[in-house]
This record gives C-alpha cells, structure tokens and sequence, in this order.
C-alpha cells in the first residue's frame, strides 16, 4: 500500500520554544535536566502532531540541541582536541562548547547546508580516533515508541555526506577515512535492526552534487558493507535538493528504497525513470511537495506527476514524502492574521503534512476521493496570479529600460585614487559590518511602537539616541569608519521587505539558520517595487554627527532573494532584477544626501549556487547582473562595499571580482585562514577585509589571535588595500563584549600600522 513520510520535522517549536529553552540554558537559568525536560516535550509534541496528521513513516532522531552534523560528529566522539574529553557519551556542555566557543578555545567553522540559509557545524577529523559515544536513533527510536507508541523511522546523516562535509583528513585518504567511520554506521544499525526497527532513513544529499567515480565507488562499498550487516533493516537512502547526478548508479545500490526529489531536480528525476524505468524490488520515495518553500501545492499539477511516475512503478511502492526536510519552513500558518487570499496560497510544515495526506488518500482510494482539495488548490493558486500585486504593469515597464551589462564608469584604480582624496583614510582602516547590539531595551521599544503605545516621533527620538550613543561609542574607540548601528531593523531582509511592495511579513513563520538564531524569511508574494526612501533618514542622523564617514547600509538584492520564500510563478532571476531594480534607487538616493560609502550586502550569494557545477555560470552571470545593476550607477568618489558571510568563497572567487566592489569583508576567523591561502593564488586589486574576530562566539579575543589573523592576511594582500572588521555584524552580541572586542581590534589594528611603518622605515 502507498505510503506518507516526512524526512524531517522544524526543531523550534511554533512559538520558538526550543530557541528560548536554549538561551535560558545558556545564561544559567535553566538547569541542564529543565532544558533536557522542556525539549524532550517539544519533541514528543512534533512527533504527536505528525501521527494526528497521518503520517504512516514519522521521523525519530531529527531533532538536535543545535546542529544535526554535529550531532554525528559527537556520537562518534569527534570532538577537536583545544576542548575537553575524556570519552564516553560527549557531555551538553561540551557539545556546546564546540558550537559557540569557550573562554580559551573558538568554536568549530559554521558553513551554509548545501544551498539552504541553514549553517551546519563543520565536523573536525583526525584529531580523536572514531568512537561510537551513543546510539542517537536509537535512543529517539525507543522514546517515540514508549511514549507515544509511535515506530518512527530514526534518521541517521550517511557516511559519505558526513565525511565530505568535515575537514581534518587528507582528500587522497578519503577510503581510509570512510573505512574508519564504516564500523560505527554498521554497529548503529545492528542495534537497530536488533531493536525491531523497520525503516530507516539515511541522508545522502551528497549524491546529487558532481559526484566522482572514486565517490561512487566508496558509496557502493559503504552499502553493500551496511546491507550485510544489516540485511532485515529496510534503508531508505535519500537524497534531496537537485537530482541525483548518476541515477543508474544509486538505484544499484543494496538498499530496500531510493528517496529523490521531484520538485527541485528540474525533472531530471523523472526523466531518468522514464529512460532507465526503475527497480522492482524497490521502493520509490517520492519528494513530490516542496519541503523549501512556503506555497500551496497545485494538487492538480502533483497528481499528474504521480500518474507519470505511476507507470514506471507500482503505486504499492511508492511513498508519498516532501522533497527534502520541513526544517526549512515555519511550523504551520494556522495563527497567521493576513490576508486571506494570500493565506489560503501558503502551506508551513503542518500544511504540507497535510497536503501529503490529502495525496496519499488520493492514490489509496482514487482521485474523486481527493478532487474537493484538488479544485481548491488550483483555485486559490490561479486567484494569486491574477492579481494585481503580480501584474504591476508600470514596473514591466520600467525594468525594459535596464541596461543589460551595467558597469561603472571608471575603473577600480581610478576609482581607489579620488575615494582616498576623498576620504583620507589611514593605511588598514577600521570598520564594522553594520549592526551594533540589539538590546532587550531596543527590542522592547520597537515593540511598543508597533503595537502604537508610544508615537512615530516618540520612537524617532529613541532611535537617534541610540544612534547618537553609539557613534559616541565609535569615536572613543577611534574606529575610521562608522556605521549608524541599525537599531531601527529587526532583520537585514524583514527591515527592506517591509518597505518595498510584493512582500508579506508573518508574525511566527520562524525558521533556524544556526545555532538558536532564528529568522523569519520575508514571503515574495507579488512584483517588487520601489515605494520610497528606505535607509536616508537614520543614515544622514548618523552622519551629521561625525566628521567620520558613516557607510550607508543595504541588503543585497540576491541575497533578499535566497533569505526569502520566494514566488513560484516567474524565475529566480526575475525576481532579482525587480529587488536589485528598487534598490538602485536606494542606492541613488543615499548619494543624493552626501552619503558617500554604501554598503549592499551579499552574504547569500554563495548559499544560493546551483549544486552542480553545469549550472553556476547562469546563476553567478544573474547575480553579478543583479548586484551591478543595483549599486553601478553612482559617482567614482562614491565607495560601494559588500560584505560575504561563511562559506568556501574559492569557488566564486572570479565572481567576486566580477561585483566590482570597491571594498569586499568577508568571514574568514572560523574558517581558521583556509580562505586566506586563495589570495596566495588569486590576485586581488581592490579593497578587501577579511573578518579578524569571530563574532558568533561570546568570548572576547586577545590582541594577540586578532594582530596573527592581521598578520597571516597581509601574508597575501597588500596593506593599501586591506581593511580590518569583525566577521559579522555585531547585532547578536551584548555591548560589554562589543565594546572590549572591537577595543582589541582597534589597538591590534594601531599596533600593525606602528610595525609597518617601522619596516617601512
């Protein structure tokens, strides 16, 4: 019989419990068996909802304290050797520790999840020998069944993604690496086949990326190894978010099924079966709803699918499942208070369940069963697209008039010459990202505005007090540039998206991004377009009191992309052109009122490339495309910079180069200066800071780590073209520990400059 499945459940809880369970642990005050107590009743709530929905394969093991890879790095006792262990099962406090840092040792590298805005925290081998610390799936296996009577399906990260995604091991060693972890996955589910355990899913997204023949080669030895240890278990291997590169191959592997997805695979998936048909003695598990995004599903269109799918494979081995983990979308929709038809258009996780029902019901029992929902998804789908929000024929019009390939006028040596005349700025000048410390105070305020117990005028004052402090706080620090401190914006995309037409806000569509940071992404609903000045106001405040220039600060329009859900009717790129479109006259606007250095931000540029190398060109061309038309038009004095967060910028580094940007920061002090060795081999020429301090992590660094990070960056870049900031914005930090780091790196950046003269002399 046609089954349902989800691959994974969102751990924050509809309010955010989990985050504020977290947080209260880490400010002492939560007791470790509180925490372990409110989290395992969030857990059982999600695991009771998913069964009260009707979902035959529910999942056991996807919730996490943090982060699901360093979930896996722990139960097999990975822990890098600057922190405490002494084997045996890796204690919370250490767990965290490796996350967030301690007071002597930084936290493990943070990087983007494939294409997603959620970070993973890079597993560091080599260090410990492999253990087996804890049976995680089977631990949430048996909770789930004693508790609720649920027999879930324990999701376990797989082998090869696992070992990709760590460092610490030497590329031509990785069949030694892998053999290493392969008795550990083998013991995991020995124990859970002696358990009783029928199903089990193991992620491989690794699988759809351009896997090598010496990959696939290790893959098959990986399952065949696992089949013989394991031969009753039935292994669901998936993959999620493109197609699967070598589809021949992963249907030959011993496993009882093959998980792919239908929605963000382009239809190569599908193609492949209809050319290489599909195995009979497996089991296919569709990923037919999109687990990424936040819209409604065409039922009509999904049933088509199914029926093409239908030919090649027997309905009874099917699985009827969401492409890839509901981890990345909201809980459910049902409190949200908006516009009712774009609310009947939006489907979070407990909608999608829902939807996965609805079609499950459909092939058990036929389609009229069904067609009630069927009609209505169809209806409400073709009322937002007829509507006005997405025909905004004035902007069509307008976006004709875009030059194709917007450049600047004069290039970068002309352009470094009249900014240094016209700001005469130091050799390694000082900066900041943007944000400064949002307070309970800030947060507080914001609150009382919108909610109208305080006037616009009354919050107005409050914000330029904030303001005026903290360009104070500059000035005592002696940092060379300033920023206004974006006190008045909750979030780098919520604050622009409620400014420009096309978007919808939601009050608890929270997702993770890493960690207990949660976002709630901006919905794209309809055309984006310009409504008035954005950013002027508190920029040109900030302004008239220094002498200092104060960077104007906007978010990129690729990156307000990939940091939102995102219409589903035109193309990615479209949608771009009209942000970046908008954001040119910000852009324009700031250079109106003497706001000469302007930041665009693009921290999500990198997040956003296609898995497959064949597909980059068109994305970096459209992003390039994007930022250049957005920030191009202004004057050679006028400065633009971009900032970059984590991730491996030697992929794009040509792309990078391509922006254009006078001056470029990007987080390089958790990825431990691995980024700064791509300038050894990459000439640079324009203006660029590399983070010198982690700004995810609550200690405070000494001048000593921050002058080495100098030093090892001007290893490879010249000092004229150097600049020196923290990682990140400093938005998440309180001030005590703002102010005493970005002191250490004010004097660490005094101290260089008195070396470099003196070796000049």
């Amino acid at each position: 019989m046609c089954k349902s499945s989800n691959l994974g459940y969102p751990r924050i809880g509809e309010k955010r419990e989990w985050k504020r369970a977290l947080e209260r642990y880490w400010k002492g005050e939560y007791t470790e068996v509180e925490l372990l107590q409110e989290t395992k009743n969030l857990r059982l709530e999600n695991l009771q909802k998913q069964k009260l929905q009707g979902i035959d394969l529910i999942p056991v093991g996807d919730f996490s304290f943090y982060d699901h890879v360093l979930d896996t790095a722990t139960m097999f006792g990975q822990v890098p050797s600057r922190f405490a262990y002494n084997g045996g099962k890796v204690p919370l406090q250490t767990y965290f520790q490796i996350a967030r840092g301690n007071k002597t040792a930084v936290a493990s590298a943070m990087k983007k999840w494939f294409n997603t805005n959620y970070h993973y925290m890079v597993p560091e081998l080599g260090e410990r020998k492999p253990i087996l610390t804890e049976n995680r799936p089977l631990t949430f296996y048996r909770e789930a069944k004693e508790a609720l009577g649920i027999e879930g399906k324990p999701v376990l990260l797989g082998p090869l993604t696992f070992i990709k995604l760590a460092k610490g091991y030497d590329e031509d060693k990785l069949e030694e690496t892998v053999e290493a972890y392969i008795p550990l996955y083998a013991q995991i589910l020995k124990e859970l086949e002696a358990e009783g355990v029928e199903w089990l899913q193991i992620d491989e997204p690794y699988l759809v990326t351009d896997v090598t023949k010496r990959e696939w080669q290790i893959t098959e030895h990986i399952y065949h190894t696992l089949q013989e240890v394991a031969p009753e278990l039935k292994v669901i291997l998936q993959t999620y978010f493109e197609a699967v590169t070598d589809y021949q191959k992963i249907i030959s592997l011993p496993v009882t099924g093959i998980g792919l997805d239908f929605v963000h695979d382009e239809g190569q998936n599908l193609a492949s079966i209809q050319q290489y048909g599909f195995p009979e003695n497996k089991i296919l598990a569709a990923g037919i709803i999109d687990g990424r995004n936040v819209w409604k599903t065409n039922l009509e269109e999904k049933w088509d699918l199914l029926a093409e799918i239908q030919k090649s494979i027997e309905r009874e081995k099917i699985i009827i499942q969401p492409s890839s983990s509901l981890l990345h979308v909201p809980v459910t929709v049902r409190e949200e208070k908006i516009d009712l038809g774009l609310k009947e258009a939006l489907a979070f996780a407990d909608e999608k369940l829902q939807e996965i029902n609805t079609l499950t019901k459909g092939i058990r029992k036929g389609k009229a069963v069904i067609q009630a929902e069927i009609d209505k998804s169809v209806e409400v789908i073709s009322k937002l697209n007829a509507s006005t929000a997405r025909n905004n024929q004035v902007l069509h019009e307008e976006l004709k008039t875009t030059a194709d390939k917007p450049e600047r006028n004069e290039n970068a040596s002309i352009r470094q010459q009249a900014q240094q005349e016209a700001f005469s700025l130091p050799v390694l000048p000082t900066t900041t990202i943007g944000s400064f410390p949002q307070t309970k105070e800030v947060r507080k305020e914001r609150l009382k505005w919108r909610k109208g117990e305080i006037t616009e005028e009354e919050y107005e004052r409050f914000i330029q007090a904030e303001i005026e402090k903290w360009i104070q706080i500059q000035e005592d620090l002696g940092l060379d540039v300033f920023v206004h401190g974006e006190f008045e914006r909750t979030d780098m995309v919520e604050y622009f998206g409620e400014k420009l037409a096309g978007f919808q806000f939601t009050t608890f569509g929270w997702v993770q991004s890493y960690g207990s940071r949660c976002v709630k992404p901006p919905i794209i609903y309809g055309d984006v377009a310009y409504l008035k000045p954005m950013t002027v106001k508190e920029t040109v405040y900030a302004q008239s009191l220094t002498t200092k220039p104060v960077k104007g600060m906007l978010t990129g329009p690729i990156t307000i992309l990939n940091w939102s859900f995102v219409r589903n009717d035109i193309s990615r790129a479209e949608v771009a052109k009209q942000i970046a479109f908008s954001l040119k006259k910000e852009v324009e606007e700031l250079e109106k009122n003497n706001i000469r250095m302007i930041q665009v931000d693009e921290p999500a540029i990198r997040e956003g490339l296609p898995l497959k190398k064949e597909k980059w060109k068109n994305y970096l061309d459209a992003a390039v495309y994007s930022f250049k038309l957005a920030t191009t038009s202004v004057e050679k004095e006028t400065q633009i910079h971009t900032h970059m967060c984590y991730s491996n910028f030697e992929d794009i580094i040509d792309a990078i180069d391509a922006l254009d940007v006078d001056v470029i920061s990007i987080e390089t002090s958790r990825s431990h200066g691995e980024f700064i060795q791509t300038f050894a081999k990459k000439t640079y020429n324009k203006g660029i800071g590399l983070g010198v301090y982690d700004i995810h992590s609550p200690r405070v660094p000494t001048r000593e780590e921050v002058t080495r990070n100098i030093e090892q960056a001007l290893g490879v870049l010249s000092p004229h073209l150097f600049w020196i900031n923290p990682d990140c914005g400093l938005k998440t930090r309180n001030e005590e520990e703002t102010i005493q780091a970005l002191h250490v790196m004010v004097e660490a950046a005094k101290k260089t400059r008195e070396k470099l003269l003196v070796e000049k002399l």
